[in-house]
């Protein structure tokens, strides 16, 4: 389920542009996707951003909405900004993309999604799209010790590192910079299952956590280091890379 809600406001888009880790800018002509985060650089929340009759649209999912819109309300201080709830619905799909749908800007993939009344999808697996492409998803994969690099969103086109300064940009343009992750989301080839959550071992030691599963793949949270050879979790057989 998700919850949209507009904003609006003479100084609407100077106050977003300030706030997330994606340029707003790019509303105009498209979707975009984007996060928030804390001062130390990790993540509160990650949602779609698009322009309709010159007012600013969050999409995002609604476990996290309520406690991303009393944040972004808690930054509005004196700012021309009004952010109320939107009656848009979303739909999405994989298939041909009806009128006015705005193609999902984390991977060709993930299709469309279509802002106006009615929701809902069109029967797409998602799970294993996104295990395949290695997207998280809110409440999964992203929870609120991940950092965005280490969850892909430099390759989700969810973070510009052009754009300046927002809450958290600091910490996550030294992450940039860095010569690699040490750690990080991964697809892996899996044998067996275990429920979402499970720790990841090798060789006895801990080696990350696993996530969603779909088929013979899952997406894992791994410390690159030690997921060089064959990894457990619980009764599962892992390996990474995938092949």
């Amino acid at each position: 389920m998700r919850s949209i809600h507009q904003i609006t406001g003479a100084d609407a888009h100077s106050f977003l542009q300030g706030l997330i880790t994606n340029d707003v800018g790019k509303a105009a002509s498209g979707l975009v996707y984007a996060a928030m985060l804390t001062p130390q650089g990790k993540y509160l929340a990650d949602f779609f951003v698009f322009e309709r009759d010159g007012a600013l649209h969050i999409d995002a999912a609604q476990a996290i909405a309520p406690g991303l819109i009393q944040r972004l309300n808690m930054y509005r201080l004196r700012a021309d900004v009004q952010i109320t709830e939107s009656d848009l619905q979303v739909r999405r799909g994989t298939g041909p993309a009806p009128d006015g749908a705005l193609p999902d800007p984390r991977h060709p993939d993930l299709g469309w999604r279509l802002y106006g009344v009615g929701g809902g999808d069109d029967g797409t697996d998602w799970s294993a799209v996104r295990v395949a492409h290695c997207i998280p998803e809110t409440g999964i994969e992203l929870t609120p010790d991940t950092f965005l690099l280490e969850a892909g969103f430099e390759r989700l086109n969810g973070v510009d590192f052009r754009k300046g300064c927002y809450v958290g940009q600091e910490v996550t343009a030294r992450m940039k910079h860095k010569t690699e992750l040490r750690k990080g989301l991964a697809t892996v080839a899996i044998d067996g299952s275990a429920p979402e959550g499970t720790p990841i071992t090798s060789e006895g030691k801990p080696a990350g956590t696993l996530y969603t599963q779909a088929g013979n793949r899952a997406i894992a949270y791994l410390r690159f280091d030690r997921a060089t050879g064959p990894m457990e979790a619980g009764g599962a057989a892992l390996a990474y890379p995938a092949v």
